[in-house]
């Protein structure tokens, strides 16, 4: 039996556009903001004592940078006897710059994706909507 070749074909394509970096001014400013809004609501609101059962929990709620793009991120303990790891981060919001001193938010999706909610928004839109939607809790 004779095995075909697959016939190749020609696809276009293009380049995708650089991402702007980032001003490290503007960098300090989100990383400073961020950490206040982490201190004053989402660590009283999302962080509870250990539960009496084995279940996850948040132990940690912080930031860090990757590229362009700023993450909020939960650290989880697990305390169960069959726990794969004694904890893990997971993502929760991430601000993607988009130049202009402008971003655009995106929450993770419980399937891994991000999905992107808002776009163009100034540092102080990202922050006050990562207070209030529901979509940007841990």
């Amino acid at each position: 039996m004779t095995k075909k070749k697959q016939q190749k074909t020609w696809v276009y394509s293009p380049k995708k556009e650089p991402k702007p970096s980032i001003p490290e001014g503007l960098k300090a400013t989100l990383q400073e903001k961020a950490e206040a809004i982490i201190e004053a609501v989402l660590k009283p609101t999302h962080l509870k004592p250990p539960p009496e059962h084995d279940w996850n929990y948040i132990v940690d709620i912080y930031t860090k940078w990757y590229r362009s793009s700023f993450y909020f991120c939960a650290k989880y303990c697990c305390p169960g006897p069959n726990a794969i790891s004694p904890d893990f981060e997971s993502k929760f919001a991430r601000l993607e710059y988009a130049g202009d001193s402008r971003f655009t938010l995106s929450f993770m999706r419980h399937t891994g994706q991000w999905v992107e909610i808002y776009g163009d928004l100034s540092i102080d839109e990202c922050l006050t909507s990562i207070q209030e939607d529901p979509c940007f809790y841990p």
